[in-house]
């Protein structure tokens, strides 16, 4: 049986090539791969880097689905089901609304994949194929990763690991706790290991890609002496509690982490309270949080949501102060996304105050624009504060003053101006970015 994989874009602009500045090996990809037979020949098209042959022979097609994705993923399918090729969709958002994406692909699996994956390919193979699978929790020990798809590919030499899966806090935001019910699982460490020294020779740097690396303090004290030991770099995301466990910092540190993702999200405290997310403000809150990282070596790139029902115009000078004097590596600024699936869909779907039925489908619904009504803001206004927002932070006076703020560790400071460049050029180049093809000009196949 032959099989292609496809990863997605967000979509594609009349005229311009894809932007392309952190493109990174797609690992939903390199897990299907791994977990499919040797007796599957395997084809993958990346629609970030290349154009997609839908001509070239194939007896089935499988994609993963984020919702920024799905426009361009429905459009795809409906290329590949025009031509007779059955497609099978999975990820966050086929499980978030199976019935959605039932209408544009011809198996929709829901859930993990490790448990059931072979089962849809012998189905495939046998040509019986189910309308829907329903997974079981995976077995993150029977994770085995094959990144040789990627060889010809020019990705970033980040090596992207998983850990463990799901985050215990029930941030309304959030759709990890919608698909992994808030619960945190660890892959074993040997597997863990063994993927690390694979890899180690080939990448620069390691990425694990955890929804929330310190999920479990208790399991990750155990992997990271285990880390410590492979003389590697990393970095990764985490909830700010782990900022005040002093042993689990040193552990971080001597394990080679260099750098960490925090969701601050907002500071303010009733905006925190809404979002289910006053655990932020433990123990002294981000200040404390922000020295114990510095005082362990470790950089911060912070995030920060826009939107939320306390937030005004002050909101995003407040937000880019903090990150500026705090000194850290990287931020990100963007206006807050109603999930579908999500606490925080459900509730401002029952306020009325979603702008659209389905925004990740509407083709008048461009990135970067707010979806929603906010509470004090205008939508215009929460997408201008944030490009504002992003302005200041990567100007030169931010820059500069951050980088004498990082200069304590060789390979970050070496690092932090291209990357900081970077950020710098992509202040607004997503900004009215289509989601799908705008040229596309063919049917989706479940469309009314």
């Amino acid at each position: 049986m032959r099989l292609t994989l496809i990863q997605p874009a967000i979509g594609h602009r009349a005229g311009e090539s894809y932007i392309r500045s952190w493109q990174m090996e797609p690992l939903p990809i390199a897990t299907l791969a791994g977990l499919t037979p040797k007796s599957v020949e395997l084809a993958f098209f990346d629609d970030r880097m290349e154009a997609i042959d839908y001509d070239r022979p194939c007896d089935a097609v499988a994609m993963p689905v984020e919702t920024y994705t799905a426009r361009r993923a429905y459009q795809i399918a409906s290329e590949y089901r025009r031509r007779g090729v059955p497609v099978v969709v999975g990820g966050f958002h086929p499980s978030a609304l199976p019935d959605e994406a039932q209408r544009f692909a011809d198996a929709v699996v829901v859930g993990e994949a490790e448990g059931i994956w072979v089962e849809v390919l012998d189905d495939l193979a046998h040509r019986t194929l189910r309308p829907r699978y329903a997974a079981e929790r995976g077995n993150l020990a029977a994770i085995r990763v094959d990144r040789s798809l990627f060889a010809d590919r020019r990705y970033l030499p980040i090596g992207l690991i998983e850990t463990g899966r799901g985050c215990r806090f029930p941030c309304e935001f959030c759709s990890i706790q919608s698909f992994f019910g808030r619960s945190h699982r660890n892959r074993p460490i040997a597997g863990v290991i063994d993927e690390l020294r694979a890899l180690k020779g080939r990448k620069r740097l390691f990425f694990f890609v955890d929804d929330n690396f310190a999920g479990d303090l208790k399991a990750g004290k155990e992997l990271l002496p285990e880390l410590a030991r492979l003389d590697i770099r990393w970095i990764t995301q985490l909830s700010i509690n782990a900022a005040h466990d002093e042993e689990f910092l040193s552990l971080l540190a001597r394990s080679g982490c260099k750098g960490v993702l925090i969701g601050f999200e907002s500071l303010d405290a009733d905006n925190l309270r809404q979002m289910n997310k006053r655990f932020n403000l433990m123990k002294g809150g981000y200040r404390v949080a922000l020295a114990n990282l510095r005082r362990h070596g470790i950089a911060v790139y912070g995030t920060f949501v826009f939107g939320y029902d306390n937030d005004v115009e002050s909101s995003f000078d407040t937000a880019v102060d903090m990150a500026i004097s705090e000194g850290m590596y990287i931020a990100a600024f963007n206006h807050m996304t109603p999930f579908p699936g999500t606490p925080l869909y459900r509730r401002l779907q029952e306020e009325g105050r979603l702008r659209y039925d389905a925004w990740w489908l509407d083709p008048a619904y461009c990135y970067n624009e707010v979806p929603f009504r906010p509470q004090r803001l205008t939508p215009a206004a929460v997408t201008g504060g944030c490009l504002a927002a992003r302005r200041r932070f990567y100007g030169w006076p931010s820059i500069l003053k951050r980088g004498l703020d990082n200069r304590s560790d060789f390979f970050m400071l070496r690092n932090y101006l291209p990357i900081n460049l970077m950020h710098r050029q992509d202040v607004s180049r997503r900004n009215g970015y289509p989601l799908g093809d705008e040229t596309w000009s063919g049917r989706m196949a479940g469309s009314a």
